[in-house]
């Protein structure tokens, strides 16, 4: 049940996919176009199409799959599409399997321009990683990889973020403009960022959350650093901000972070408000919008909220239009017409967008378990194009569900019967819609192809096929990319991951992420189970690497309360009260400078 607010901004009407429009206009560049898909989730990071040109329901290997092109490294991060052009970040050279993950001295991360409408590798550009970067091991980096920030562009250019390597600038034909550095820190967990950047007028903005606990803005045409907001409530975010515009005078840059909601001035990074959100220690998936109504949906039972952006300082008491108790997991929503669609745990939960209230709740038919260290890792995030929902999962599923009244599934779609992870959400353009993988880049289109149920289709009561992955290794079993970080990043992902990953990252279930329960990776370890793991039970293990700062009475074995204890340091701060409240800069500052909990105050 959520918790409506009686605010005079709690009933104002909101138009919804027109607002989503209008301030994406407002804040884009001149030389993009409406099909451009040139950041994480697409125009407004709304994950939102309103085309007639169709994208097909039903696909398979060998229907309606434009083409194929391999891909010189995996990555989480989501693809983008400028004019007929498709761009995405892998990386190679180390950190493709944890039991031999190779010489660090070797990672290169890749920024790859393909063709749109051949899937033609137009060019590629290599960036040597800047060392020493996380080393891929323990229940961090493996979760994710490398190439995690979704790239951006402004119709002219391209702009990658690569963590610690940096930010770097292309023009659309692979020419370097500018290298800008924003941070060489570890957050003390190493987990890494996923938070993608993203394009404010002449600036790139930046969320190095990992890197320098700091949202930075950098001229997009020097790379030269404008300004610079540091604060430890960047700890534990890994979404990707969004920009609304308050009025004619005004725009705000909202992003989601732990227990908090944030509202920033993008000329200059400064707070201009703060709102109470969920009551989760990390903040995984990004803000959406509404015009100026922005929702949140936590992780690990935080639960959500809606807020109308605006004003200064607290406006918790003000402005909060409601909370509920329905969370999501790494995946961000997407809003259609009135309601809010939420995938976690293999169920679509269906959120009235006015109230928080939960209308319907469908499960993921045919949803297949993902292989990796916790199960599947299910990154991408769902998009709507025009009354459809189309949703892939960490196996390389997509679910295809009919909108309006109900929510059905028609669907579901595969793109390739091989091993392959996918990460990142797709892009969407000129009826085209655009999959990454651990392997390949696909490009689904309508060629009027018929598709055999038995190619598109999988029976929930068929028995599948396993492979078993190496631990942390990418494209094992149909599964997510490697490991899990229990509740921690990936991407987007966006955010990436996701957006994307990217945006935030973790473990899941059949079909969709979950939740992460620590006691059950001890208690299927404990073989003998005598309440204690021994450095033979954790062998393999993420954990293994971790056995002697967790074994604190030197036994030589880790108890359950050792166990909880560490797993308590790593994965998150304080528990805050009502609505959450303010919790804990994570896993602790480690060796990072002393910063204050938010960004400085606007004026």
């Amino acid at each position: 049940m959520s918790r409506l607010f009686s605010s005079g901004l709690a009933n104002k009407p909101i138009a919804s996919f027109l607002a989503v429009l209008v301030t994406a206009a407002l804040v884009s560049s001149d030389l993009l176009h409406a099909e451009d898909w040139a950041r994480f989730r697409g125009p407004g990071g709304a994950g939102v199409v309103d085309s007639t040109d169709s994208i097909p329901t039903q696909w398979s290997p060998e229907a309606n799959l434009a083409w194929k092109t391999e891909m010189p490294g995996p990555g989480v991060s989501s693809p983008i599409i400028v004019g007929s052009k498709v761009f995405v970040t892998c990386y190679s050279g180390y950190g493709l399997d944890q039991q031999n993950p190779g010489d660090m001295n070797n990672l290169v991360r890749h920024l790859v321009c393909v063709d749109l409408q051949t899937g033609e590798k137009l060019w590629q550009k290599d960036v040597p990683a800047a060392l020493p970067e996380d080393p891929y091991s323990g229940i961090g980096v493996t979760a994710h990889g490398y190439a995690s920030h979704t790239p951006v562009s402004d119709g002219k250019n391209v702009y990658a973020f690569f963590g610690k390597s940096g930010v770097h600038a292309f023009d659309l034909d692979g020419n370097a403009l500018w290298q800008a550095d924003v941070g060489k820190e570890s957050d003390p967990p190493k987990w890494g960022s996923s938070s993608s950047p993203i394009v404010h007028k002449d600036t790139v903005i930046v969320t190095a959350a990992a890197e320098s606990q700091a949202i930075v803005g950098l001229d997009k045409t020097t790379g030269k650093e404008l300004w610079r907001q540091e604060a430890q409530g960047l700890d534990n975010m890994w979404g990707t901000p969004a920009l609304v515009q308050v009025d004619d005078g005004r725009t705000d840059l909202v992003m989601s972070v732990a227990k908090e909601l944030w509202g920033l001035d993008p000329e200059t990074g400064k707070l201009r408000w703060y709102a109470d959100a969920t009551g989760a220690d990390q903040a995984h998936s990004s803000v959406i919008l509404d015009g100026q109504r922005a929702f949140v949906f936590s992780g690990r039972g935080g639960g959500s909220v809606a807020v109308d952006v605006g004003g200064k300082g607290d406006i918790s008491d003000d402005r909060t239009v409601w909370t509920g108790n329905d969370t999501g997991s790494f995946a961000t929503p997407v809003k259609h017409d009135s309601k809010i669609y939420v995938v976690s745990n293999g169920v679509v939960t269906v959120v009235d967008a006015a109230s928080g209230d939960k209308l319907d709740q469908v499960r993921l038919e045919g949803a297949q378990r993902g292989g990796g260290r916790f199960g599947s890792l299910d990154y991408p995030s769902p998009v709507a194009v025009g009354d459809r929902l189309f949703y892939l999962n960490g196996s390389g599923q997509m679910f295809v569900f009919q909108l309006g009244d109900q929510t059905k599934q028609i669907a579901v779609n595969r793109v390739t019967t091989e091993s392959e992870s996918f990460g990142g959400t797709p892009a969407i353009s000129d009826g085209r819609m655009v999959l990454r993988s651990s392997k390949h880049l696909y490009c689904v289109t309508n060629k009027n192809e018929k598709v055999a149920p038995a190619d598109s289709v999988t029976k929930a009561d068929e028995p599948q096929a396993e492979e078993s992955p190496q631990r942390g290794g990418f494209g094992g079993g149909r599964g997510g990319p490697g490991g899990g970080p229990g509740g921690g990043p990936g991407g987007g992902p966006g955010g990436g991951p996701g957006g994307g990953p990217g945006g935030g990252r973790g473990p899941g279930g059949a079909g969709g992420g979950g939740r992460f329960d620590p006691m059950a990776i001890f208690n299927e370890r404990d073989a003998n189970k005598d309440g204690k793991l021994t450095a033979d039970e954790l062998a393999g293990s993420p954990m293994a690497d971790r056995m002697d700062q967790m074994d604190k009475d030197g036994d030589k074995a880790v108890s359950q309360e050792e166990y909880r204890a560490g797993m308590a340091a790593m994965f998150g701060g304080g528990r805050g009260g009502n609505r959450g409240g303010r919790g804990g800069p994570g896993g602790g500052q480690g060796n990072r400078p002393d910063r204050p909990q938010r960004p400085e105050m606007a004026s």
